[in-house]
Order: structure tokens, then C-alpha cells, then sequence
């Protein structure tokens, strides 16, 4: 079956998260040391214990990850006896600080001309469950639509997001097909849909999984070809 639709993981798949959400937490601890001093030194403990709070009594803000940690960082703040008025203003400024930060990505160095290629050639969409925003990201025009779990309300690996993304392309799963790097998340909720899956794995790691992708390459820059020998 010939390919219409491609649908891409962000995190981890055109760039590595791990150093940017590492900085990203060093620059709100640090913003937060000057700007909110009564907080001290908390506890990680504690920011999990918050967590675990918040998503036992609202479940579906797991999925909504930048409300949680805005929610997170109140509740830290208050608790450490900021009045509330002043807690949430501190919490919001803290979270914009994190997410500037957290859009200082490095992409792979094959991101953009594979992207320009493939965007000339199919519709392009996202699906991620974090909160990166490819506008920001000067990535917005090779895609036709974002779709993040914080707007769906439900996140990968449920079917659903792979489904509305078919629905906004108007293609049936099997002239789709969705790459990324976590095995059940992009690989398993994408088969679920019916959409065929190409397993993004730069280190070679052996597949340790159920089921498995229908493909699978170390660099973007194989995916021309790959989809050029499914047509």
C-alpha cells in the first residue's frame, strides 16, 4: 500500500531530550533560588509526592503535563508559605522558565533536509505526549497538524491520538505510517491503530518487546529511501 501520511515522535526522535529537560531543571531550580528563596532546597521527594497527589485525584493530568507541573510547582510554592495570589503568579513565571528552556534543542543533523524532502512528498503530521511546540522550534512548516496528548486529553500508546491523526489527514491506517523511538508508546499504540510503525533506534538496541515494528532505522535520513521501497 502506497504511503499519503507520516506522523512523527519529537522527543527522542528528532532530537535527544535527556540534556534539554536536565538544563531545563537546572534553570527553573536556579530561577526559582533567586526569585522564590523560601523554598529552600526542596526535596524531590516531596515534588513526587506532589505529583503522585495530583494525578491520584485527577487522573487525566498526567497527560497534561504542562498543567501538572504549573499544578507542582504551586503547590511546592504554597507549601512553602507563599500566599496563594503570590504562589501561582511565582508557579507560572517558574514554568515559562522551564519551557523557554526546554525548547533549546539541538535537532539531529538530518532533521531538516529529510523533513524538506519528505514534506514535498507526503502530509506530514505530530503526535507527542510532551510539550515541545514545533512553532517554536522553527519546524512548523513541514507539518500539517500537532497533535499533543495535553490537547487530546489522552496520549500515546492509546490508539485514539493515531486515529484523529488519520481522521485530520482524511487517510485510512494502511496509507499511514508513524515513526518513533519508544517501543509500546509509537511502536505499539500506532499497530494498535492499524498504522504500520518505523522504529527509531540510533544506538542499535535489540528489540525486547512485544510484537514488532515494520521497520526500524538509525538515521532519519534512511526514511526516504524505506518509504520509497513501500510505494
Amino acid at each position: 500500500m502506497s504511503i499519503q501520511l507520516i506522523t512523527f515522535d519529537l522527543d527522542d526522535t528528532l532530537w535527544d531530550v535527556g540534556p534539554v529537560i536536565h538544563s531545563a531543571e537546572i534553570r527553573l531550580r536556579d530561577w526559582l533560588g533567586q526569585h522564590a528563596p523560601r523554598l529552600g532546597d526542596f526535596p524531590v521527594e516531596s515534588l513526587a509526592a506532589i505529583r503522585r497527589m495530583l494525578v491520584e485525584a485527577e487522573p487525566d493530568l498526567k497527560h497534561r503535563i504542562s498543567e501538572l507541573r504549573r499544578r507542582i510547582l504551586f503547590h511546592a510554592l504554597h507549601d512553602a508559605g507563599y500566599p496563594e495570589d503570590e504562589a501561582r503568579s511565582l508557579a507560572g513565571q517558574a514554568f515559562e522558565v522551564f519551557l523557554e528552556a526546554r525548547h533549546a534543542i539541538d535537532l539531529f543533523p538530518e532533521v531538516h533536509p529529510t523533513l524538506e524532502l519528505l514534506a514535498n512528498r507526503y502530509t506530514l503530521g505530530v503526535l507527542t505526549n510532551g510539550n515541545a511546540d514545533v512553532r517554536r522550534l522553527g519546524l512548523a512548516d513541514y507539518f500539517q497538524f500537532t497533535l499533543c496528548a495535553e490537547d487530546l486529553g489522552i496520549g500515546k500508546p492509546d490508539p485514539r491520538p493515531f486515529r484523529e491523526a488519520l481522521a485530520r489527514a482524511g487517510v485510512a491506517a494502511e496509507h499511514a505510517v508513524h515513526i518513533g523511538d519508544h517501543p509500546d508508546d509509537d511502536i505499539g499504540g500506532a499497530q494498535r491503530a492499524g498504522v504500520r510503525a518505523i522504529w527509531f533506534n540510533p544506538a542499535g538496541k535489540a528489540w525486547q518487546y512485544e510484537g514488532r515494528p515494520d521497520a526500524q532505522v538509525s538515521s532519519l535520513a534512511e526514511l526516504p529511501a524505506l518509504l520509497t521501497r513501500w510505494r
